[in-house]
């Protein structure tokens, strides 16, 4: 099948997904090409199967904002025509599946019908979409979706419960491919970041105000008062200089490394043994799950979908959020017992695994063959 992929190409989880996601069906025989304003990150090799096409955003005057949606839709239609698509798979409701239905539109009236799939990944969902401004265009655009999925079981039902959606929505999990992941790095170079009493403590994400970036340093805060410890942040965003003065004022900038942006999550994470996730939403965490098949306990909020991938008392423990002292307490608990901690580090490695994409690409596999087989009912409907 020929696939269409429209996706942010940065960091973010919805990002690293959908272009996994990409890889792995192009593995798998289908053809894949991803439209999007930037190679997306994770996305090193192009070839037969995969293919990369840029929308650009020519500058205009008259416009203070470019507009990237009519672009975008552009692109698709130019994209279909050209290479023959047969299916859309649009990652995030604004502004992708937006401009996917302008496209699905201008191609229906040529006689070409392609059906479009939608998954939300959670921002577009509670923050963007919930905002009175953009709850129309959000509601329309799903509701006009051939087929809608969720990263998650509590994000579709907060998306039930926020927009008048009339579409079913299957929940589809975030997965990892264990065949990417190693444990046993033999230059991992462990001593580079900590010495051998001391234990290594790591947190990952955009670094915005719905990370508590503030939470991840006090809580490290508190553990490293009883466990000799190393923090290590990776990412980059608009809290990361407030994270640094707050260390510089708690007396931890030699205790704390930042990384910024990194290739190689892996590596970093093989030498870590704690993972924290203090979010005050996460429609899944799939920055915990990386952790979790690298063998790494989690610590986190009990938010969102995080309950759905870290198992309270078994793969880590779950805290109310902004509740840093339980959470501080849990961290403690696990590391201060080096039996508990590799138990805890081994339950999350096989918990992980049930989200492997092995078994989560049949799934994806199903939805298009359902939504390639009805396009043409669902486009006079």
């Amino acid at each position: 099948m020929k696939i269409a992929i429209v996706c942010y190409p940065t960091f973010g989880g919805s990002g690293v997904v959908a272009t996994e996601l990409g890889i792995a069906l192009a593995e798998r025989g289908h053809e894949v090409h991803f439209v999007t304003y930037r190679q997306p990150v994770r996305l090193e090799l192009l070839g037969n199967r995969i293919h990369f096409h840029e929308v650009h955003v020519p500058e205009y005057p008259l416009f203070h904002y470019q507009p990237y949606e009519l672009a975008l839709s552009s692109k698709l239609v130019d994209t279909i025509k050209l290479y023959g698509i047969e299916l859309l798979h649009v990652h995030y409701a604004i502004p992708h599946a937006y401009a996917g239905y302008m496209a699905k539109k201008m191609l229906e009236e040529e006689g070409i019908f392609i059906p479009m799939i939608t998954t939300l990944h959670g921002t577009d969902i509670t923050l963007v979409g919930n905002h009175p401004f953009y709850k129309p265009a959000v509601t329309f655009s799903i509701n006009q979706s051939d087929v809608v999925t969720s990263v998650s079981e509590n994000l579709k039902q907060r998306t039930l419960k926020f927009f008048n959606i009339r579409k079913e929505i299957e929940v589809v999990p975030n997965f990892i491919d264990k065949t990417k992941y190693s444990v046993s790095f033999k230059d991992c170079q462990r001593s580079l970041m900590a010495k051998d009493d001391e234990k290594i403590i790591t947190h990952i994400s955009n670094f915005r105000k719905v990370k508590h970036i503030p939470d991840v340093i006090h809580i490290f805060h508190r553990i490293q008062q009883e466990i000799p410890a190393k923090l290590i942040m990776v990412g980059e965003g608009p809290e990361k200089e407030n994270a640094e003065l707050l260390c510089d004022r708690l007396g931890l900038s030699e205790k704390v490394i930042f990384l910024g942006n990194s290739h190689e999550i892996d590596r970093i994470l093989c030498f870590s043994d704690l993972f924290l996730l203090p979010s005050k939403s996460e429609s899944f965490g799939l920055a915990a799950l990386e952790a979790m098949i690298n063998k790494v306990a989690i610590i986190s909020s009990n938010t969102g979908g995080i309950p759905e991938v870290n198992k309270h008392g078994i793969t880590g423990f779950l805290s109310d959020v902004g509740d840093v002292e339980d959470m501080a307490k849990n961290a403690i608990k696990i590391l201060e017992d080096e039996r508990r901690l590799e138990e805890f580090k081994q339950n999350a490695y096989n918990a992980a695994l049930k989200f492997d994409i092995l078994k989560v690409l049949p799934l994806y596999e199903a939805i298009y063959e359902k939504a390639y087989k009805s396009r043409y009912k669902n486009s006079f409907m």
